[in-house]
């Protein structure tokens, strides 16, 4: 049997004096979709952060084995070079940087850092003009300074793309529903969904059960109170939707 892409084993993680996750465990096989489901301060976005590895967050206790290699030994431009990825519930604007620049600046530091040559402007060229085809990325977007003056959708759309340019393992998108009208959701959805792949696993993070209509899971994970209360199939999210966490919350409590 295959080592799973990614396992994650009793973590405990505090944020200043503040535990968040209390003793979290999740295995990820290779090409499965996982969504993490919990309401706001479940600590969803604490183990999206804890993954990239964001500062501030202190792990008490536990581990997370990625390919079989600690990930909590590798520092975030490491994790990155290595194969995750996180799509952000709120994208930053950077004016003065022009999306093409970062873009091809991201690809090549991975390059580097993975021991291979820097792309051409012509390889680059021909890469990002797939990808954007591939996911219906408007050419002017791309002449723009990074997300400024972009949409919501637009906004992630934009890391829809970086995510098929950097062709990442792990993919963790933190609530990319946020802010989005129905119209963009289904948009943004049909590009996560060309980029799954049985090379490639997904971590869905989101409160919200519509999103699993366009990203249909494999696996839902319920949160509550900071660790795992509930694994299930998809429908799991059709019950949340149906009666709400206060059930879930309960069993957290008992």
């Amino acid at each position: 049997m295959s080592t799973p892409m990614l396992e994650i084993k009793n973590l405990h993680v505090r944020v200043e004096d503040q535990e968040i996750l209390k003793g979290v465990n999740l295995t990820l096989n290779r090409g499965e979709v996982h969504a993490v489901m919990g309401r706001n301060g479940s600590g969803k976005s604490t183990l999206s952060y804890v993954l990239a590895g964001k500062d501030d967050y202190e792990i008490t206790d536990g581990e997370i084995l990625f390919n079989g290699e600690d990930l909590l030994e590798m520092e975030p431009d490491e994790r990155a070079a290595a194969g995750v990825f996180l799509a952000f519930q709120y994208p930053i604007e950077i004016p003065g940087v022009a999306t093409m620049t970062f873009l091809k600046a991201a690809m090549n530091a991975q390059r580097k850092s993975r021991g291979e040559g820097e792309l051409s402007t012509p390889e680059f060229m021909k890469a990002v003009k797939e990808a954007a085809s591939l996911l219906e990325v408007k050419q002017d977007m791309l002449k723009r300074p990074l997300n400024v003056g972009f949409s919501g959708g637009e906004k992630k759309r934009a890391e829809i793309l970086q995510m098929a340019l950097l062709a990442p393992q792990l993919c963790i998108l933190d609530e990319t529903d946020s802010g989005l009208d129905i119209d963009a959701l289904k948009v943004v959805s049909e590009g996560v969904n060309k980029l799954r792949g049985p090379d490639r696993t997904m971590l869905v993070i989101t409160h919200y059960q519509r999103l699993l209509n366009h990203i249909v899971p494999d696996v839902v994970h319920v949160f509550s109170d900071g660790r795992v209360v509930e694994t299930g199939g998809k429908e799991l999210a059709l019950e949340l939707e149906a009666k709400g966490y206060a059930d879930f919350d309960a069993e957290t409590a008992a």
